[in-house]
């Protein structure tokens, strides 16, 4: 049998296992409730978050941090805009020159640049030709394009100037890469202002006086500017939009504010509303 002085030894071992066990297991918690925390954090973190500024499907931008507590956008989350911009200038080049003084040229003009996204000859070498350059068009005849689908589903029936001009009426057919001017001359994708004001006249001068479109930045007129160009809001290959016969495919409004308390309609100043109005 074991003796008194034995059994008071085995006790206290045992006793010191269960005390490690539980010291052990209190460290494992401690250790999850620590990296819960962080697990989720970084979860957050490597999840993006994607809006569009003014056209859903070409002018997405990611949301990222670019100062403390300041994100480059903010973003809705019912519609999927963007609803301000952290830094209006973010990812901005100078506007470049334009041949008319305008509204632009009484400040500093910024746009979003494409061009350096534009490598189409290259890419369109490699991966559609097998590795040989797309051969030039005898004319600018329309004819059946197996290609750019995504772009124009119908290329016999584009969707742009009701039958009166074509694919290399506003691209460079040596230069994919490039529009193209009334004189055969280049222009640049930053600056699809030029090409559009080929045929849009009226609108242009609006645009270059500040008219129409949209621009953000500093309120003082000879503030530095974003000025949004023509292809940000309207899509080249879809003016007309189908049966809506329109240039402008409509936004998803963002919900109406709540009514601040003590209200019970909209009708804040307590018009009354005569018959027929």
């Amino acid at each position: 049998m074991m003796s008194a002085l034995h059994r008071f030894r085995y006790s206290g071992i045992s006793g010191e296992k269960k005390i490690m066990k539980k010291l052990g297991l209190i460290v494992v918690v401690f250790a999850l409730l620590v990296s819960i925390p962080m697990i989720w954090v970084e979860t957050a973190e490597a999840k993006e978050v994607v809006c569009f500024e003014s056209r859903k499907g070409s002018s997405e931008v990611t949301q990222r941090k670019i100062g403390e507590d300041l994100l480059n956008v903010k973003c809705s989350p019912t519609t999927g805009a963007v609803l301000w911009w952290g830094d209006p200038f973010d990812g901005t080049v100078p506007m470049g020159v334009m041949p008319i003084d305008a509204d632009y040229t009484h400040g500093e003009a910024v746009v979003k640049p494409r061009s350096k996204k534009m490598t189409l000859l290259s890419i369109c070498g490699v991966a559609c030709h097998n590795g040989t350059y797309p051969p030039l068009p005898k004319n600018k005849k329309p004819r059946k394009l197996t290609m750019h689908k995504d772009l124009v589903p119908d290329s016999l029936s584009l969707q742009h100037g009701r039958g009166g001009i074509w694919c290399l009426d506003c691209h460079n057919a040596k230069k994919r890469n490039k529009f193209i001017d009334n004189f055969g001359g280049e222009i640049s994708f930053d600056q699809p202002q030029k090409l559009c004001g080929k045929c849009h006249g009226p609108v242009y001068r609006d645009w270059r006086e500040g008219i129409h479109g949209k621009r953000i930045g500093e309120w003082a007129s000879d503030g530095k500017k974003r000025w949004f160009v023509c292809t940000e809001c309207h899509n080249p290959h879809d003016v007309q939009q189908g049966a809506r016969n329109r240039g402008f495919k409509q936004l998803v409004p963002e919900p109406a504010p709540k009514l601040p308390k003590g209200l019970k309609n909209a009708n804040h100043e307590r018009h009354k509303t005569k018959a027929g109005h």
